[in-house]
């Protein structure tokens, strides 16, 4: 099939997805929800992405593992933070302000078919990568890997250092300033895009460059929209200590805190 063809269906793949996310969202009442599955809708759409394309290289073979592996335990990871608890405070603030009667469809637009398309936009890389052969797997490969491994590790470390934090009676209203978090406030943000910087890679040892722009999106959304700006909005007004540790250390790129 062609390149387009694939990418168009894996659209429709994505936002079957997130309608059925979406239904089950209106049973529980929870919009939020669709946190977790934005990991999986990855893989879901990185598989299809897989069987559609016709190339046998190894480089096709190591994407599908590695964003297998990403997608998997953020949504995992999510899943488990989420369990049992009521509906994150953004959803339940539109809930409040559509009303229930209304905000059980604004909702799909709002949440579901906005995080799809986003989804499929990134997604370029994970299809451009499994569907040119490009050269056999080489030093840019070798980058690639490199670089969704660092991403993956302050990722995947950062949040278990914060869950081993928050789970200490002792540490509630403090600032966990230890680990990855003693080098820049947001290891789990920077390390989510070093990881889409590492398919970005992939995409062009294989050839296609303009995917590349799939990394600035990824990036530009932690840094300006959902990721580190929200949050440190919020940060800033609950720990009177956060003032202190945004002057020592780095917001997003990793560095040796200031004294």
């Amino acid at each position: 099939m062609p390149f387009l063809t694939i990418y168009v269906n894996g659209l429709l793949l994505i936002l079957g997805f997130l309608t059925v996310v979406w239904l089950v969202s209106l049973v529980l009442k929870k919009a939020s929800i669709a946190d977790p599955f934005w990991g999986l809708g990855f893989v879901v759409v990185a598989v299809y992405f897989h069987l559609s394309t016709a190339n046998d290289s190894l480089r096709k073979v190591v994407v599908l593992m590695l964003v297998t592996i990403w997608g998997l335990r953020l949504f995992g990871y999510l899943l488990w933070r989420s369990y049992g608890q009521p509906e994150d405070y953004r959803y339940a603030q539109f809930r409040k302000e559509y009303g229930p009667h209304r905000y059980w469809w604004v909702s799909f637009f709002q949440v579901f078919v906005l995080q799809g398309v986003l989804l499929w936009l990134i997604s370029a890389p994970l299809l451009s990568a499994q569907y040119y052969e490009g050269q056999q797997l080489g030093l840019l490969d070798g980058f690639a890997t490199v670089c969704f491994l660092i991403g993956f590790i302050f990722e995947a470390g950062g949040d278990y250092q914060l869950v081993k934090f928050k789970s200490n009676p002792a540490n509630k209203g403090k600032v966990l300033n230890t680990g990855f978090w003693r080098y820049t406030r947001h290891p789990n943000y920077f390390g989510d895009a070093c990881v889409w910087w590492g398919f970005g890679l992939f995409s062009m040892a294989a050839g296609s460059y303009w995917p590349v722009l799939s990394s600035v999106l990824m990036t530009s959304l932690l840094l300006k929209v959902s990721g580190v700006a929200m949050l440190e909005r919020s940060l800033k007004s609950t720990k009177p200590e956060y003032t202190e540790y945004i002057r020592r250390t780095n917001a997003f790129l990793p560095w040796i805190p200031r004294k």
